[in-house]
């Protein structure tokens, strides 16, 4: 298989267990404080991952040891994404949290421009502004079904875009980093490091008590961090960034046609969604700006 083709699929692969984990995240949010969700999250991934690289590369855990500074910065820079996110969520829907999240996609095409040398286009202009005019569109609809917690959803929103910049941080430096080191040492240090800093945070006791479904769906956190960002970095490093964003931007969809399915089955274990035009319309803009963004220029 071509490298370009293993790239795309990787980067699917990403797309789509985002795309479920929203959803996952916002039932769990009801028995599990923010926090604590986010640490278990790296906790697990960290633990799988040692595991296997224990037997098959023991060598990895070196970087454990001395990490260059640009692993540092991503590692804090992911960290606070995955916080931001989780109170994204908190505070608005999956729906809320994964449309305004595609700014760091968006970001990420815009760093290429800076970092990787890629040309802006007449296309891309427009393409920011379709998303711009969107994200508005949706954001004034939404502000009105959270009419009673104005507030929180505006909070919610705030968590998200800077959630959305420090991804594109991420990002942009796993870009770098892939070049030069193995990717599973590299996410040894991503996922452990997270598990130190929040641990002071962490509020065990809203871990006591859990049922198993709870349990289950907190361990698919877990596996969906371990997968996604191994699936994640192998993307990077076969195609351009350009093209992961492009991919990745496709998972709200995902994330929209499963909520509007759970509304309409008006399901009791989680807070429903509201769908208006003017909401599905501006999620459209958004999403159709932001392949525009990403779009890579054709080369001569």
């Amino acid at each position: 298989m071509q490298n370009h083709l293993k790239g795309i699929i990787y980067a699917s692969i990403t797309a789509l267990f985002w795309g479920v984990l929203a959803i996952v995240l916002k039932i769990i949010d009801d028995k599990v404080d923010p926090i604590t969700i986010v640490w278990f999250r790296f906790l697990l991934a960290f633990l799988i991952l040692a595991g296997w690289q224990a037997t098959k590369n023991p060598g990895s855990f070196k970087t454990l040891i001395r990490p260059p500074v640009l692993l540092v910065i991503a590692t804090l820079a992911l960290t606070w994404n995955y916080i931001g996110f989780m109170m994204g969520i908190h505070y608005t829907t999956p729906s809320n949290a994964q449309l305004f999240i595609q700014t760091g996609p968006i970001l990420l095409a815009v760093a290429g421009i800076f970092f990787f040398r890629e040309k802006i286009t007449r296309l891309q202009i427009i393409g920011f502004l379709i998303a711009l005019a969107g994200m508005s569109f949706f954001y004034r609809d939404q502000l009105a079904a959270f009419f009673d917690v104005q507030q929180k959803y505006n909070l919610g929103v705030i968590h998200l875009l800077i959630a959305a910049v420090a991804w594109a941080l991420y990002a942009v430096l796993q870009k770098k980093l892939v070049l030069k080191l193995d990717i599973q040492s590299l996410n040894l240090f991503i996922f452990g490091v997270p598990v130190l800093i929040l641990m002071p945070f962490v509020n065990f006791a809203s871990l006591q008590h859990l049922d198993i479904v709870t349990w289950l769906l907190l361990s698919f956190g877990g596996v969906n961090t371990l997968l996604s960002y191994t699936a994640l970095s192998k993307a990077l490093q076969l195609i351009e960034a350009s093209k992961v964003s492009i991919i990745i931007v496709m998972n709200p969809i995902i994330t929209f046609v499963t909520m509007g399915i759970l509304t309409q089955m008006n399901v009791k274990w989680i807070t429903l969604e509201r769908f208006s035009g003017l909401s599905i319309i501006g999620g459209i803009l958004v999403l159709s700006g932001a392949v525009l963004v990403a779009k890579k220029q054709k080369q001569h």
